[in-house]
């Protein structure tokens, strides 16, 4: 089926509905004063020949902004308004799933939809997503997501009844390649083979299948209740004397080791002194203490790639079951290793 041709207007409405709300509303305005200036502009009578040719332009620019200063702040309000319309779905299909209780859900909506629930999860975890909107379910890339500077790329596939294969995997891989992204999810409200889960391990791509993808959603519905509370006890919480030099001691969190991600009282005057308390008076605390100074006071080891030689970078999963583990990844062969493995 050949694809139905529109307009210059049609498209610029397009593309501006894939932005912010806001962004489109700023473009309307922007647009409006501009040409209004323009429009405005008195003509300069012609005092010479030679000046015919300029009053001629000139009175085509004014003649084209004095309708583009309707035409465009028009079209960048209906597409501030899809924007902010397409938001508030989002929001409200993303409440939904995270209030169902399987993964039906996911199958029962359309594959546009489906593209906005993924696009709102990431969203919620701190990545700008900008929305690319495919041809349709099988469309190419969907979505590029922008965090610290890195780049990654999703790929949607509402496939109900099928299991996604190596191949599209693989296409999704090169293209990872191709735009230089620093590392991809592949979506998927089905399921994956073995084969396709074979070729990603050792790659900066995740997949992520219905169940997984239900379950992400479901962690990151209860985020912003449970950082409340931490932030709550933060406050009525007293900082201890530093056991070693007597001084105040600051909340820190262990990056490595068993306890990583855990809070603990280290001294404020570190590295000078390195004395630590538990956060909480327990035995299983006690217990690990000395494992939390250590991995609190040594720094990541430097690795090579073994594959090209450069030095690897220590990075973190931003979301999936692995969210907030480190490991170590080479840029320019895109792919990652384990900090607890040599690499």
């Amino acid at each position: 089926m050949a694809r139905q041709k529109t307009s210059p207007l049609e498209n610029l409405i397009l593309v501006t509905s894939k932005l912010p709300w806001w962004v489109g509303a700023l473009l309307a305005l922007g647009s409006y004063l501009v040409l209004h200036v323009i429009a405005s502009r008195p003509l300069t009578p012609v005092t010479a020949p030679g000046q015919m040719g300029d009053m001629v332009v000139k009175g085509m620019m004014t003649t084209l902004a004095m309708f583009g200063q309707y035409i465009l702040p028009f079209a960048f309000g209906i597409a501030a308004l899809v924007s902010g319309v397409n938001s508030i779905r989002q929001k409200k299909l993303y409440e939904k799933v995270a209030a169902s209780t399987d993964v039906a859900a996911l199958n029962e909506m359309s594959w546009a939809d489906f593209e906005r629930l993924v696009a709102e999860y990431y969203r919620r975890n701190g990545f700008q997503v900008s929305r690319e909107g495919g041809n349709g379910p099988d469309g190419g890339i969907d979505l590029v997501l922008r965090k610290n500077n890195e780049k990654h790329l999703v790929q949607c596939k509402q496939w109900k009844a099928y299991k996604v294969g190596v191949q599209p995997v693989r296409e999704f891989y090169g293209v990872m390649a191709a735009n230089g992204a620093a590392g991809g999810y592949f979506v998927t409200s089905g399921v994956y083979t073995d084969d396709a889960k074979t070729f990603v391990k050792g790659l900066n791509v995740e997949l992520v299948d219905g169940p997984k993808l239900k379950e992400m959603i479901g962690i990151a519905q209860k985020k912003p209740t449970a950082s409340m509370n931490q932030k709550e006890v933060r406050q009525e919480t007293t900082a201890p004397v530093c056991p070693k030099c007597g001084i105040e001691m600051k909340k820190r969190i262990a990056r490595q080791g068993s306890n990583a991600g855990k809070e603990f009282w280290g001294c404020s005057g570190f590295p000078k002194c390195n004395g630590i308390r538990p956060l909480e008076e327990s035995p299983s605390v006690e217990t690990t203490s000395a494992a939390v100074q250590t991995t609190a006071t040594s720094e990541p080891e430097k690795k090579n790639c073994p594959i090209c030689g450069t030095e690897l970078v220590l990075r973190q999963f931003q979301s999936g079951p692995k969210s907030g583990q480190q490991f170590y990844g080479c840029t320019p062969c895109k792919k990652g290793w384990p900090v607890e493995q040599q690499a």
